[in-house]
């Protein structure tokens, strides 16, 4: 079964055979409770051709990944099957089914048409490692602070996305105690000097939820958008009130922003950067306002549009800013 990344096309095809005259796609999506037929395509075609059918845009509308603090395998069943006719629709030709596994990720243009999840071999770690590594013990890495616990996303055999946790003390995963069935190396980095870090959760490319952690100074910022008008408040008898607005303000609306400073990654990291910057579904968990104890999980929008990749020879330590948005106005106005 093949694990296909749907955020880019995805081609099923059949050869039409002798005497055919159109083709039937048929996409079918478990949500759960069997395979149910959302989607039924046509097209007609010349005997012995080749019929081609995309089918991930389709197929995307029934993933949404969601993210409040459990880490949680989200993917979609996906059975597609291609059947040929006459123009007196007697069958001629008939794919069976083609079973899939769908993941909210893409594939590079480098990486060829079709592109499967993990773009390798599987079982492994559903985050990118290290392309220099000497030996599969010193592939895969996360940066943590001190203290903290976490999870890894991973692939196993069957093509089945999951996630292995690690405790506060540990710094590696064996492999041995993951379905990845590869040693993940976890970097503890002490980052109190500028308070216990910022946590972005975000979709990689492998469409799993990978967390990267911001160790240095965070800034926020809080804008207001307001419109004006000019407000008459002379009364009946020409007098009017010191006190009241004669430039009304209304449709106030606010947003809040914040800036974040990674501390310093390896130069081969700088392709979790990049992934953050192209995923389309981001969160910060951070400390709760109302209750300091705890913490919650918000949705975030990130603003940078542009990467430069910074390396050792350039830039010698490796750091990246990023500008986020909270995805809501500040002012609650969910109607």
């Amino acid at each position: 079964m093949a694990a296909i990344a749907l955020r880019s096309p995805q081609y099923k095809s059949i050869n039409s055979g002798a005497n055919a005259a159109y083709a039937i796609c048929t996409i079918q999506i478990d949500t759960g409770s069997g395979y149910n037929t959302e989607y039924t395509l046509r097209k007609d075609t010349s005997p012995s051709t080749t019929v081609l059918f995309e089918i991930s845009e389709l197929c995307l509308d029934f993933l949404d990944i969601s993210f409040s603090g459990t880490y949680t395998a989200q993917t979609i069943d996906i059975r597609t099957r291609i059947k040929s006719y006459t123009s007196s629709d007697v069958l001629v030709t008939d794919s069976n089914n083609i079973d899939d596994i769908g993941y909210d990720a893409y594939g590079t243009f480098m990486e060829g048409s079709n592109p499967a999840v993990p773009f390798g071999s599987r079982p492994t770690w559903l985050v990118s490692g290290d392309p220099n590594h000497t030996t599969i013990n010193n592939e895969y890495y996360i940066y943590v602070p001190v203290g903290e616990t976490g999870s890894v996303p991973y692939i196993n055999v069957s093509a089945e996305l999951g996630y292995t946790g690690y405790g506060g003390s540990q710094t590696s995963i064996d492999a041995s105690g993951t379905p990845a069935a590869t040693k993940m190396n976890i970097e503890r980095v002490d980052c109190t000097k500028y308070g216990d870090g910022h946590k972005i959760t975000f979709v990689n490319k492998y469409g799993a939820l990978q967390d990267l952690w911001f160790f240095l100074k965070s800034v926020n910022t809080t804008t207001a958008k307001k419109e004006k008008f000019h407000r008459n408040i002379i009364s009946s008898t020409g007098t009017y009130s010191v006190n009241q607005h004669t430039k009304q303000v209304y449709d106030v609306v606010a947003k809040t922003s914040f800036t974040l400073s990674s501390g310093y990654y390896p130069e081969w990291a700088n392709q979790w950067f990049e992934q953050l910057m192209l995923s389309e579904k981001v969160w910060l968990t951070r400390t709760k306002p109302t209750n300091p104890s705890q913490t919650e999980v918000v949705p975030v929008n990130v603003t940078k549009n542009n990467f430069v990749k910074k390396t050792v020879l350039n830039n010698k330590l490796i750091e990246y800013t990023f500008d986020f948005d909270m995805s809501f106005d500040y002012i609650n106005n969910v109607r």
